[in-house]
């Protein structure tokens, strides 16, 4: 265990780990440990969880807003904090999450929360981590974690953890998010896919713009996830017929956006769903 160098003055520390969306999905193979390689382009949506922490005596983890099921030993805020205790000697803490973005939504709300709470320790006890090796930390809690390390467009390849930048700028844009009150298991829906390579390069599609999008990008979960929740297909339908420029299922399921030109309410439209809206 290595210990904490430099002057430590602990302080409390609070922040917002946001949620992503995913600009096309390839599946492309799958791999001998198990996992499969994939393609994505990650962009960072601002609907963010509150995640605060204190250090303290000794270790606590509380949370609140939308319930956690789970021991809380699994979670993965808990999990991010006992591997950095492993190398690091930087005493006990008080966690409390404040939950806001919907689980299994596709969103990576867990993996932002993970992130988050690496990127807090590193903060108030003066850990001096880069990037890079935040993003190693990361990379073994979850294969989006890393993403959320430094939270900006990014192309990811292998199980995800393998990032590369990309311009792509949707500043200016209008957003909308539907979770459904539907459940998609992440393995059941990599069960039903068939990996293979896509028919455009993903860096190709994503730089000819937005209005070639609708045909060209594709998320690889959709076709068996429509097939078998035709709700989370309806959503996307009625999102295109309300003008969205772009409209796709995030990750496996089953929350589905619509990247619109101005703003629109579209609440009404969505009863039952978690609903939320905001500028890019």
């Amino acid at each position: 265990m290595l210990p904490v160098t430099g002057n430590r003055k602990p302080v409390t520390m609070v922040t917002f780990p946001s949620c992503k969306i995913n600009l096309g999905l390839h599946i492309l193979s799958r791999r001998p440990d198990g996992y499969h390689n994939i393609e994505t382009c990650f962009y960072p949506v601002p609907w963010t969880d509150i995640l605060e922490l204190i250090p303290a005596a000794k270790f606590s983890f509380t949370s609140t807003g939308i319930a956690i099921a789970g021991d809380a030993e699994q979670n993965l805020c808990v999990k991010a904090y006992r591997l950095l205790q492993r190398d690091f000697n930087f005493g006990e803490a008080n966690l409390h999450l404040h939950k806001i973005i919907p689980a299994g939504a596709g969103l990576g709300g867990g993996s932002s929360d993970a992130a988050s709470t690496l990127g807090l320790i590193n903060q108030v006890f003066q850990l001096n981590l880069s990037l890079e090796k935040l993003k190693v930390y990361a990379a073994q809690l979850g294969s989006d974690c890393a993403f959320f390390i430094e939270n900006r467009p990014m192309i990811g390849s292998g199980r995800g953890e393998v990032l590369q930048e990309i311009e792509v700028n949707l500043r200016g844009k209008f957003l909308v998010l539907v979770k459904p009150d539907i459940h998609v298991s992440t393995a059941d829906a990599y069960a039903m896919v068939r990996p293979a390579q896509p028919e455009m390069d993903l860096r190709t599609v994503l730089n000819s713009g937005i209005q070639g999008w609708r045909h060209r990008l594709k998320n690889d979960f959709e076709l068996s996830v429509f097939q078998k929740f035709p709700e989370i297909a309806s959503i996307k339908e009625t999102l295109y017929n309300a003008g969205a420029l772009y409209a796709s299922m995030s990750g496996s399921g089953s929350s589905v956006f619509g990247i619109f030109e101005e703003q629109i309410d579209l609440k009404h439209q969505f009863p039952g769903t978690i609903y939320w809206s905001g500028n890019l």
